[in-house]
């Protein structure tokens, strides 16, 4: 449809969870590395560190993620069973929390009262405003367990593959100095 762009299906949500993960990726893996480099190891071991740095913070993350996003998820399919529970039980005192919550919103008594009947003539469409606007919460938005584990994980190693490239292509101090001084422009541009 026309309105389609307006919906963001939670991608403020997926942009800050992104951001979060290269910043934290970037930031970890560069203090990791640092840390090590400035023990003066030889580099090869600077570069295996940067790589399990990478792997153990981007793990996490993506673990965490996934149980968040389906933590919340399991939320809303609680919320939903006892809507719909409500619903069958009272749908009179559901209608007038409805109708309550369209007047907040600014409409007249009577223009809330007939949102409220055409909405309580189908079932789904009932239960779906109900989950919208008393609970506040929605499936779309929430996204999806694996695809937030996979955008953590990805963004993450993103962040955390800046401050060891360096240590591929160079040696010694220059390969630290540079590490660092990308890594700073990095997290600025980030």
């Amino acid at each position: 449809s026309r309105e389609r762009w307006h919906r963001s299906s939670g991608a403020a949500g997926s942009i800050r969870a992104a951001i979060f993960g290269m910043n934290d990726g970037l930031v970890s893996n560069l203090s990791l590395i640092v840390g090590v480099a400035g023990a003066g190891v030889e580099p090869r071991t600077v570069v295996v560190t940067g790589f399990a740095g990478l792997l153990a913070g981007a793990f996490s993350m993506a673990v965490g993620e996934y149980i968040s996003v389906r933590s919340q998820r399991e939320i809303l399919d609680y919320q939903i069973e006892l809507q719909k529970a409500q619903l069958r039980e009272d749908p009179d005192s559901e209608a007038a929390i409805l109708r309550s919550i369209y007047m907040a919103k600014g409409l007249s008594s009577a223009e809330a009262a007939l949102i409220v009947d055409r909405v309580m003539e189908d079932h789904g469409r009932a239960l779906d405003t109900f989950v919208r606007e008393e609970i506040g919460l929605s499936g779309e938005t929430m996204g999806s367990p694996t695809a937030a584990g996979v955008s953590s994980f990805t963004a993450f190693a993103i962040g955390a593959i800046i401050p060891v490239i360096p240590y591929l292509l160079l040696e010694g101090m220059a390969a630290f100095w540079v590490s660092l001084v990308v890594s700073v422009v990095a997290l600025f541009a980030l």
